[in-house]
């Protein structure tokens, strides 16, 4: 008999870059996460349903008819529990749900680990 792969914990990442998409991708798979990838709201809304992550970072501005902030506020609603980080560039729009942390791009690594493993 094979031996089972350790259950990881699961991040969503959405980002409309491709390459900061996988940049999130690759320091949170080397931080023990199994990762989905995201390209926008819609998609990472459905990811949500599907597989309670423990964990989302995610950008404000994205295509599609939702942004960070509405996504984020979409994910506690799913499931209280699910740590969210938030990023961007620039200022936030609107309050992002309680629990939520907003970082300003760029975010170093560092900062963005201790924060996922809370």
């Amino acid at each position: 008999m094979g031996q089972s792969k350790p259950l990881r914990p699961i991040a969503i990442v959405v980002e409309d870059d491709d390459i900061q998409r996988e940049m999130l991708t690759l320091l949170l798979e080397q931080s023990n996460f199994d990762v989905l990838q995201c390209e926008d709201a819609e998609t990472a809304a459905l990811a949500l349903k599907m597989r309670h992550p423990a964990l989302m970072v995610t950008d404000i501005n994205l295509v599609g008819k939702m942004d960070g902030v509405d996504l984020a506020h979409y994910a506690q609603q799913q499931d209280p529990d699910v740590r969210i980080i938030v990023i961007s560039g620039r200022p936030l729009p609107r309050p992002l749900p309680a629990g939520a942390k907003f970082f300003t791009k760029p975010v170093f690594p560092t900062t963005l680990l201790k924060e996922a493993a809370q």
